[in-house]
Parts: structure tokens; C-alpha cells; sequence
């Protein structure tokens, strides 16, 4: 029987804690909120610390986190509308670029695996999709207005420079860039879910994207190339996206965030009623028709639970973050 153990309770932030992001490393998180900050913890003889407070880059809550695949760059999203990129060139964390033109707040911030492209989206409805010109240079390379209401959250393909994001619209939109227009594009567009899609996350292959809705569902999508086995249609020669699995009756409220482990498969939500919940997908589980079972559910935090994320190099290791102030890391033991 699987176990989640709490390793550490990180508190310091006022407020809120509204995001956590992994260093590629595994052994520095970042965490942001309320309060205007973001923290930067260490991991040091199995304990974590706060090492740096970075209080100056906005002046609105700050809603995410992302550090790019070097390591080298920490990107802030805010509702004060903008993106600070962070860098520790100097020694110290320093805010050398500032990225702005959204209208509202910007609610997620994420890079691609590549490290060479920067995806934000924001209340406005609109998806932007940045390009690192040279060194601290950012450039917009596309704007893009898919959707029709506030988009929560954007996230990259684990190995391609292909982007998902959710959305208010209750939609999950997947976009590329059409190299022979040298343009952004959405090219499909997910629809099951009957409530705002909260979040979204690729599994390791890219092949399988999992969401959360307000809907109090999981569903997972499964990508169809041409030509597949088993003969589902694909329009215009172009792979197609289906949902081949709902997982419903396990939340209570809104599921605010999922995150599929690329190091072991589980999957990972947070939910509105202070829960985790861990899934593992079946032994005997048919790819195209796949159950995930329920291994572990916990009371984690004493009010919403916003973010859960895998650690990116420790298997079975996990961060939580709350309405009630505090950042939880914690271990599964199976």
C-alpha cells in the first residue's frame, strides 16, 4: 500500500502561496504568492531553507513560477501583467528582463524543453508565445486569441515545441508553430470537460496530455497519428487528440491542478477541498481505454490546495502549495 508522508512544511510567505516550481536539479525550489515574493529554498543535508526572498520584481500577487531547462533563468508571472526574468549571473538572483503586454493578469508561465521559447497566458483570453532573441532579449513571436475566456494555464510537450493550454472556456487548445508560414497556430482543440479546465500536464512520451476541470473531473487525452492501429480518423493527414478516460466521483470541489510524473507515471492533483489524490494507471490497462486507480488521497493543507508538482529527478517526491500560507514537500512510499 502506497503512503504519502509529509517530509517538510515550508512557511514564511504572507498569505496565499499560490505556485512552486522544481529547479531542473531537483534540490532548489521556487515558491510565489500573495505577498508579492518569490522564495528560493535549498535543499541541504535533507533539509530545506529559504535562501533568498526576491521581493522587488512585482507589484501585484505573483501566480507562477517556471525555471527554464538550464537552470540558469527563473520566469515570474503576475497579476500586475507582467513576466520578470530572473538570473543569478551577478551571484545574486537579479531581475534583468521584464516582459509586458498582457492586459490582465497573467495567470501561468512556462518553458519549452528547448529552452529557447516562453509561453504566458493570461485573463485577457490571449496565449503568448515569447522568443529568446540573445542573452536577456525577449521577443514576442506570436499573440494568439484561441480562446474565448481567461486561460489558466500553458504548458509545453515534454519533447517537441508544441504548447496545451486551459482554459475558462472550458476547452484545451494545442498550438504549433506551421513552419512554412513561419506562424503560430492551434491546430486542435480539446473539448469534454463541462467546466473551467484549471490545468493540464503531458505525461513523459507527450503522447497522453491529463486535465483538471472545476467540473470535478480528470480526464486524459490520448494523441492518434495517422495511420494508427486502431483506424480512428484523422482529418487532413493530422494527428487528432481524444479523451479515452474520465476520472470522476474522487473530487469533492474543484480540481485546481494535476501533474503527471515523468519519472514514475502517477498522476498527481490538487484539489479545492485541501486534498491530494495520487492515480496509477492499472496493471492491466489497454492503452486506448485506460484505468487509473485511486493509491492515496490526503488531507494536505487546511485550506485549497493550488499546486501540486513531481520533483523532476527523486522519484516519488512531491510539493504542495496552499490558500493557508504554507509549502508542503512530500515523499510517496509504496
Amino acid at each position: 500500500m502506497s503512503k504519502l508522508e509529509l517530509i517538510q512544511c515550508l512557511s514564511g510567505h504572507k498569505g496565499r502561496v499560490w505556485g512552486a516550481g522544481w529547479h531542473p536539479k531537483g534540490n532548489i525550489l521556487a515558491s510565489c504568492g500573495e505577498d508579492k515574493t518569490i522564495r528560493i529554498w535549498v535543499e541541504e543535508n535533507k533539509r530545506w531553507t529559504a535562501k533568498t526572498i526576491l521581493s522587488d520584481g512585482h507589484t501585484r500577487t505573483i501566480r507562477d513560477v517556471s525555471w527554464s531547462p538550464c537552470g540558469q533563468y527563473l520566469a515570474s508571472a503576475s497579476f500586475d501583467a507582467t513576466v520578470a526574468i530572473w538570473d543569478k549571473k551577478s551571484g545574486e538572483f537579479e531581475c534583468n528582463a521584464t516582459l509586458e503586454g498582457h492586459e490582465n493578469e497573467i495567470k501561468s508561465v512556462a518553458w519549452s524543453k528547448s529552452g529557447s521559447l516562453l509561453a504566458t497566458c493570461s485573463r485577457d483570453k490571449s496565449v503568448w508565445i515569447w522568443e529568446i532573441a540573445q542573452e536577456d532579449e525577449f521577443e514576442c513571436a506570436a499573440v494568439l486569441n484561441s480562446h474565448t475566456q481567461d486561460v489558466k494555464k500553458v504548458e509545453w510537450h515534454p519533447n517537441e515545441d508544441i504548447l496545451a493550454s486551459a482554459s475558462y472556456d472550458n476547452t484545451i487548445k494545442l498550438y504549433r508553430e506551421e513552419l512554412s508560414e513561419s506562424d503560430w497556430s492551434s491546430f486542435a482543440t480539446l473539448t469534454s470537460h463541462t467546466s473551467t479546465v484549471w490545468s493540464i500536464s503531458f505525461d513523459s512520451t507527450g503522447k497522453r496530455l491529463a486535465s483538471c476541470s472545476d467540473d470535478l473531473t480528470v480526464k486524459i487525452w490520448q494523441e492518434y497519428k495517422p495511420g494508427n492501429e486502431l483506424g480512428v480518423a484523422t482529418p487532413d493527414n493530422q494527428a487528432v487528440w481524444k479523451c479515452v478516460c474520465t476520472l470522476s466521483g474522487y473530487h469533492e470541489r474543484t480540481v485546481y491542478d494535476i501533474s503527471w510524473c515523468k519519472l514514475t507515471g502517477l498522476i498527481a492533483t490538487a484539489c479545492g477541498d485541501d486534498m491530494i489524490r495520487i492515480f496509477k494507471e492499472a496493471d492491466n490497462s489497454n492503452a486506448d481505454e485506460p484505468t487509473f486507480e485511486l493509491i492515496w488521497s490526503q488531507l494536505a493543507h487546511t485550506q485549497d490546495t493550488n499546486t501540486v508538482e513531481w520533483n523532476p529527478v527523486v522519484p516519488g517526491v512531491l510539493v504542495s502549495t496552499s490558500d493557508d500560507g504554507d509549502i508542503k514537500i512530500w515523499k510517496l512510499l509504496e
